[in-house]
């Protein structure tokens, strides 16, 4: 399991990539997170909820309610502009950092 500190210095990267692919609620974003990782990344709502509440803050995600027969109220997140331009960003710095790994690790990356 990856530590905490990898983790959570991703943890916006990742959900605002999540959100770029669909609109997603919190429990959504934590079993896509665990199925991207089988298993490895286990977050916990405690934890995601944080941070959602921060991005939307920060203009990043917005919210909106979905409710459906049969089902509880969910509250769903998107991707903003500006959180698009964020993730571009970010996307750019994660890059170069696993450039470096590739180089000393001499693996060849796998792309999907």
């Amino acid at each position: 399991m990856p530590a905490k500190a990898l983790t959570g210095a991703s943890a916006q990267t990742i959900v605002l990539s999540i959100l770029d692919r669909s609109d997603a609620y919190g429990y959504q974003i934590i079993n896509r997170v665990r199925d991207l990782s089988s298993g490895e990344v286990e977050w916990a709502a405690g934890s995601l909820y944080p941070l959602l509440h921060r991005m939307k803050a920060d203009g990043y995600v917005d919210s909106f309610w979905v409710e459906r027969k049969g089902e509880r109220r969910r509250r769903y997140y998107r991707i903003t502009p500006k959180g698009q331009k964020a993730l571009d960003k970010e996307r750019r710095e994660w890059m170069a950092v696993h450039r470096i790994f590739v180089q000393l690790w001499g693996i060849q990356p796998s792309l999907p």
